[in-house]
């Protein structure tokens, strides 16, 4: 009888493990998509700046002619 209870808390025990490890490659993931989402954004943004800076220049070129 003790055997049996044994092993059914070591199985519980082993299950809640499983939901950990489960639950921590979740929250993983959801970390590497936002960081690869943060990193669109930047690109985005970098972008939009060196769009802004070229006109800028073109501006000031056009202007010294």
């Amino acid at each position: 009888m003790r055997m049996l209870v044994a092993v059914a808390v070591a199985a519980m025990l082993a299950g809640c493990g499983v939901d950990a490890a489960s639950t921590a490659a979740t929250a993983a993931s959801l970390k590497k998509q936002e960081l690869q989402d943060g990193q669109r954004t930047m690109q985005q943004a970098q972008q939009k700046i060196d769009s802004a800076v070229q006109q800028m220049q073109e501006s000031a070129a056009a202007g010294d002619k």
